[in-house]
């Protein structure tokens, strides 16, 4: 794992989530800023996956089923190449395929349509239990919202999941503790998630899912689980990275006006910025990929660059 460069690329995923949002003068930034890091660790580093054959039948398989924080979903997948990233910009537009909610039809990269909560950890289950018939290697991995966890399918989804003994599915709940009314636990407190996760016989990991150390370590211990699925109960920050969204329930379903889009996308810029820099600095002087990456930021930054960079 690189780090540095996972939060480079999470930074620009963000910068997508806020910027087709603000186009779309409607949509869902708050869980989608906070889930940006989990996106960013499944599509760069954890998933078995190819942009040029979505299809494929041994991919790896990732259903969000917090399906209403597509934006986030979209900007990963926009980054890691399935689609032009200008395309953020028509989220929600008539005639665009980029649309509120995942459909599976449409969108290059997207496993399953979803956006009823609760339904698409059910869809992954069945796709687990798919794998395990076929004797296939491909493993699922599923991403809730704690507000979603309220939702009484999850639960029939997550006793089916144990019962089987599915090893290939990774359930992600994004804990940032607020929903569409306030607070999970003024609304309907899901609290233990751990618990109750190890009360249906998961393996529990419990992590802070802004740090990509962490993020990386769950991952890592998921693929040594046998004879059980695994639950990542991440803890996150509802807007992360953007400073007047953070820790604001207000923002779980509201466009940042011209002046707020501004404010954001200038946080967002310098802090891509500082991250450029920090690369310039790593004391690897035989190591030719820090310096090149960091060059490759800054004059991106200047527009002399566009498009993926890639290692020589």
């Amino acid at each position: 794992m690189d780090k540095l460069k996972l939060m480079k690329t999470a930074n620009e995923i963000r910068k997508g989530i806020v910027s087709s949002v603000h186009s779309a003068k409607a949509g869902h930034p708050g869980g989608s800023l906070s889930a940006a890091d989990i996106f960013t660790y499944l599509y760069f580093e954890e998933l078995r996956i190819d942009p040029k054959e979505p299809k494929k039948a041994d991919r790896d398989r990732f259903v969000l089923s917090k399906g209403h924080t597509a934006p986030g979903l979209y900007s990963a997948l926009a980054e890691r190449g399935y689609f032009p990233k200008e395309d953020l910009l028509t989220l929600r537009h008539v005639g665009s395929y980029l649309q509120g909610h995942p459909d599976m039809k449409h969108i290059p990269g997207v496993d399953m349509s979803s956006g009823s909560l609760g339904q698409g950890i059910s869809a992954a289950v069945g796709m687990a239990i798919a794998g395990k018939m076929d004797d296939a290697d491909y493993r699922v991995y599923t991403l809730l919202g704690d507000g979603e966890i309220q939702e009484g399918q999850v639960w029939e989804a997550s006793m089916l999941a144990a019962s089987h003994k599915l090893d290939n599915l990774v359930v992600i709940v994004d804990n940032n503790n607020l929903q569409i009314d306030g607070t999970i636990e003024e609304v309907n407190s899901p609290y233990p998630i751990d618990k109750k996760f190890e009360a249906f016989n998961f393996h529990v990991i419990k992590i802070d899912g802004n740090d990509f150390d962490q993020i990386d370590a769950a991952f890592k211990e998921a693929k040594t689980v046998k004879g059980q699925p695994t639950a990542i109960i991440a803890k996150t920050v509802k807007g992360k990275g953007v400073s007047f969204m953070e820790n604001q329930v207000g923002w779980h379903g509201k466009a940042p006006n011209d002046e707020e889009y501004k404010v954001a996308m200038e946080e967002l810029e310098k802090a891509g910025e500082a991250l450029c820099l920090s690369l310039i600095h790593i004391s690897e002087p035989t190591r030719r990929t820090p310096i090149s990456y960091a060059v490759f930021c800054l004059k991106k930054k200047k527009g002399q660059f566009s498009g993926a960079y890639h290692e020589p």
